[in-house]
This record gives C-alpha cells, structure tokens and sequence, in this order.
C-alpha cells in the first residue's frame, strides 16, 4: 500500500473519530485547604486558605471571582432589597437584614490575597470579590492563591446563621470565600440574592479550631476521630483541651459546610453496604425518639435511591440539625430537628436527594433549578411512596404519587403568573412563581416525560442520566438527549415547549361522526395522547396518538397498555379524526388520559359525552 493510500486513509479516519467521537466537557479543578480559628465571643472566624486552582479550559484567564455570601447579611445589600421589594417576600427573610445591628450582621473581610506568593489586586463588590490577575492563567495550568480572611457569622435568617430558631449555635453554610465557577459559558460570579448555587468539583482540607465543649458535623470525612471522640470514636478521649482542632477531608465535592452545637448528641448507623450514616441533633421530649429512628429508614431510602437513581459515591453522610428549614450540602444536610416523624424522614428524604442531582450531577441551579429541585421533587416523592410500602411511615401508597403536582401545576398554569423555566433563578418575578417552577414544573416535568415515553425506556433513562453526566455539570440538552436514547424517540420538542415557554397542554374530545371520534388542540404545546373507550358490551380498548415529531412511538407500561397504535398527529393541524370503529349509541364513555398524568389544564372537556351531559336531568 502506498504512502499517500495511507495518508488518505489516515486523514479520513481523523475526520471520522472528530464528527463521531464524544469529547469529555472540561471543566476547572480546586483544592482548598483551610485553617480555620474560631472566636465564638465575637462570632467571628479568622481563616487562611491556600487554594490550588487548576484552568483546564482552552482560554487564558486574566481575572477570577470569589463569592463572599455573608456579605448579603447588610442591610441595603441585594439580598436585603430584593426581600423587601418583592411582591410575595420569603418570609424567612422579609426586613430581617434591613434590621440587623452591626455586631448581628454578616461579613466576609479578604485581609491578604496572593497568587503564586505574589500579592495582587481585588475588590469587594457586595457578595463578589473581584480579583484582577497580575499574570494570566494560562490553559492547562494550575496556579495556588493564598488568602487570609475574617468572616463574621450572622443572626440565622437563611441557611447560615448562628443562634436558630431550635437553638443550634451555628449553622456555617457559605462561610468561607469560595471561588466562582467558569465553565464552557463563562464566569458565573452571580450576587447572592437567596436562591441556589453553582461551584467547583474539588477538595477540601479543612481544620477548624473551637472551644473543646462544642461539637461539629460537617462535610467529609473527620481525620482525627481518637483525638475528638463525641462518638466519631468507640472509645471518648480521658481528657480534652481547652480548644479542640476538628479536621476533616471531602474528595471531589463542591461545597463544604459544617455545623456546631455544645448539645449535640451524634447517632451513628453502619448501614449494610458500608456507607456510614452520621445524625446530630439536639435532645428533646418530642424530637429524640424520632431522630432515634431515622438512620434506619434512611437506609431504606439510600438502598432504594441507589437502585433506582444511582450509586452513592462517598462513604458518609450526615443529617444535622441547623439552618432553618432544609438545605443540602456534599454528604450532608441542614434540616430543622423539631418535627414529627413524617416531617423529619421527609425532609431528609428531600435534601439527601439533592445528593445525586446536585452533589454528584451538579447542574448550575442559577440557570437550571427545575434540574435540581424539581428532579430532586419527583425522587422525593417516589422515594416517600416506598417508605410507606415497606412499613416504615404511616399513610396509603399511592399507585402514582405525582399526580397531586401535576394537578397544582395546571392550576397554577392558568392563573397568568407562571414564568418559563428557562428564567434565571435570580429573576423570576415572584417567590411563588420561581417556586412552582423549580419545585412543581420541574417534578411534573419528568411526569411527562414518563407519560410519553413509557415506564421502562423513563426509568432506563434516568440511570443512564446519573451514570453519563455525574461530575460533569449537565446541562438542559445533555438530559434530554439521555432521555432520547432511552426512547429512541426525538424530544427536543418537549423541551422547546415546557423549558422555553409557558404554553398549556388542552385537548378536548369534541363530538362523533359515525364511528370517527374528533379531538381538537386547543392549548399551545402539543402531546402525544392516550385514549381509551368503554364500550357498552364491557369492552375497553385503547388507543394512542404519537406526535408526528417524536418520529415514533412509546413502549406500553403499567398505566396505559394493549393500545392500538394510530396514525401521527401534525402539530400544526388543530384537529384529528380518531377512528374507533364502533358507533356512538355502543360506547359507555371516551376518555383522554385514564392515567391522570397529562398536564391538561381542562380536565372537563377530557371525557365524551361530557360529564355535564350524562348527568343532565331528563324531562
């Protein structure tokens, strides 16, 4: 074979593998390591953190960003006015930081910054740190900042905070400088103004220094465990120290938080596959008995999540009372304690879910939310719905556990206030809006991707989700170019409609000729439909009318099953003869949806004859 044969043969084949290949997304690398001295007269943490920052993008960096979230605890900061100004404010929040006294607010102080030993520009801009570089980072290069800082902790107004409603000394959630993420669309140096965070994979190294009497859950895994004892040991130390060191380690997280209390009782639980499950809480006549109880249904809950969901990929986890509500955070939680047990597994049920879509997918929440808590939502609520199949919560199973969503969703939809979901989660217009947008849309979301792709090819899809983008910073498409595997079916449709608008799913069964059934369009986003006949003789058939953009058709599954495939429906034609070949005085009833789980927002137009007419009084 000649040369320029196989030059020719080389050259197509690098053509081949750049058109087909799937190249790994960069993204940028962090280690911190910190030491952390604690003054709790003064509520103050005095920090120094070396922070070996890797750019693995194609560009040359000449600034970089550091989010400062205490700062947002001044009055007149963002955070500040926009809970005040908003038309429905968080009522966590409301004026609370307008009224904060000077030793009550929160702050964080850069006292030195350096790069590569060289000492170099910043500026603190509310709750961003501006830094100019006096020498780029160049691509592929690894670069160390050192930084003394002073933070002062906050009164608890939202998730971080010292002194809480349930009497949790402090809650250190954004306590530290923390470096803000560029990725393939840039910097995100977004002001803190409440909402969700977006950070970079890395590790952390983290010594904090307090009183011996308190103490602390946190992030990671404690190196220490002999030295501090407070059950991280089997045996406690014979003495202690007038100040303690607690140093903890996290591999490949993007957050660390930590928590600490001098009434702390910590619960251990080995579960069976090794993962250590860690509870602090403070002990109560009504609390200590259900917090007692919770390791064990958690384990429930990881071995049905890991299943279903994915593997948990480190070795701990820890609930821990704090915070006021409920936060997540790498292998751990902040949840308020004071609760019945329903509410306590719930709420841990919740924020350890944030686990596999936040902690290890890590979708950026600012511009993705419904990606987080709305997916987070849908979990939440299997998860809940298996707990009480095992015997471990009261209450009924439900055969579908997300239909009471998407009925709060439709209702919701047609009030004028919803907003897309593609809007930044800073700029929604109400809390309620951003909230039935993350938290409802986004579960109902995944409802309907379910509805049109069947059970099997959904849940398929939804592992191979976690286990094809897990540390890699998913964004909308890449989900749903998953989900189109899964179903070999086309869904970019789907997501152009319910992410990019705020277009309504209505159809209406209409009227019968002949033997042909008439089904109009009357809401904006199209769907595939379900739709079954009760006839007369006890027969029920069902029918099922794939979008001719889907390019194909839903596997059956448990809710809708032994259908009779019908011709595509065009999006762009507002009505669509069904022909059901039987005659309108042999049917009982024609019904879209027997499942309940299409968004329709007009239920009473999904039945012919209509309900109103069955139920007519006769002369």
């Amino acid at each position: 074979m000649s040369s320029k044969i196989v030059l020719s043969i080389f050259i197509v084949w690098s053509f081949w593998i750049l058109g087909n290949a799937q190249p790994e997304r960069w993204q940028q690398a962090v280690k911190y390591k910190m030491d952390i001295d604690f003054n709790i007269k003064k509520h103050q943490a005095k920090g120094n953190q070396i922070l070996a920052y890797t750019n693995n993008s194609p560009d040359t960096l000449k600034k970089v960003f550091y989010h400062l979230y205490f700062n947002a605890f001044q009055p007149n900061s963002m955070m500040d006015v926009r809970s005040r100004t908003i038309t429905d404010p968080d009522k966590r929040v409301g004026n609370r930081i307008a009224s904060l006294k000077k030793s009550e607010q929160g702050f964080q102080m850069i006292e030195s910054l350096k790069m590569n030993g060289k000492p170099i520009e910043y500026k603190v801009v509310g709750t961003i740190l501006e830094v100019k570089l006096s020498e780029p980072i160049l691509p592929h290069s690894t670069v160390t900042f050192e930084m003394d800082f002073l933070a002062q902790v906050p009164l608890q107004i939202r998730r971080s905070g010292r002194f809480s409603s349930e009497g949790i000394e402090y809650s250190m959630a954004q306590w530290y400088p923390k470096m803000c993420n560029y990725d393939y669309q840039g910097w995100h140096a977004n002001p803190y103004v409440a909402r969700e965070f977006y950070g970079i994979w890395g590790d952390f190294d983290v010594k904090i220094t307090m009183p011996s009497e308190y103490k602390v859950g946190a992030t990671g895994i404690l190196q220490n465990k002999d030295e501090i004892g407070y059950g991280y040991a089997p045996k406690e130390p014979e003495a202690r120290p007038e100040k303690l060191t607690w140093h903890f380690k996290a591999e490949n997280v993007h957050d660390f938080v930590w928590a600490a209390d001098p009434d702390y009782i910590q619960k251990v639980h080995t579960m069976a596959d090794g993962t250590i499950l860690r509870c602090f809480y403070q002990p109560g006549e009504k609390t200590t008995d259900n917090w007692e109880r919770l390791p064990i249904i958690m384990e429930e809950a990881f071995n049905f999540i890991n299943k279903k969901y994915g593997q948990y990929p480190f070795k701990e986890y820890a609930f821990i009372q704090g915070g006021d509500g409920g936060m997540e955070y790498p292998m751990a939680t902040l949840i308020t304690g004071e609760r019945n047990l329903i509410s306590l597994v719930g709420v841990s049920v919740h924020e350890l879910m944030h686990s596999w879509f936040q902690m290890v997918l890590g979708s950026n929440e600012a511009l993705y939310h419904w990606m987080d808590e709305g997916f987070t939502s849908y979990a939440s609520n299997e998860v809940m719905n298996h707990l009480k199949a095992k015997k471990l919560l009261p209450g009924e199973v439900e055969d579908n556990p997300h239909l009471g969503s998407v009925r709060g969703y439709t209702n919701f939809a047609l009030s004028g206030k919803e907003e897309a979901l593609i809007t930044h989660a800073d700029h929604f217009l109400t809390n309620t809006a951003y909230g039935v947008a993350s938290y409802t849309k986004g579960e109902v979301l995944l409802e309907q991707l379910r509805y049109i792709m069947g059970e099997k090819a959904f849940d398929k899809g939804m592992l191979d989700y976690f286990k094809t983008w897990k540390f890699k910073h998913p964004n909308t498409n890449d989900f749903f170019r998953v989900m189109e595997k899964a179903s070999d079916l086309e869904l970019d449709w789907f997501e152009e409609y319910f992410v990019h608008t705020t277009h309504t799913i209505d159809y209406a069964l209409e009227d019968m000729k002949g033997k042909s059934l008439i089904v109009r369009r009357k809401g904006n986003m199209p769907m595939p439909l379900d739709i079954t006949v009760k006839t007369k003789n006890g027969q029920t058939i069902n029918f099922y009318i794939p979008l001719e953009m889907m390019r194909g058709e839903k596997i059956a599954d448990r809710f809708f099953n032994n259908f009779k495939v019908m011709k595509d429906w065009p999006w762009t034609h507002p009505t669509y003869t069904l022909d059901i070949g039987i005659s309108f005085k042999d049917i009982i009833d024609v019904k879209i949806d027997i499942s309940g789980r299409l968004a329709d927002t007009d239920k009473s137009n999904d039945t012919y004859p209509r309900l109103a007419l069955l139920e007519a009084p006769t002369e």
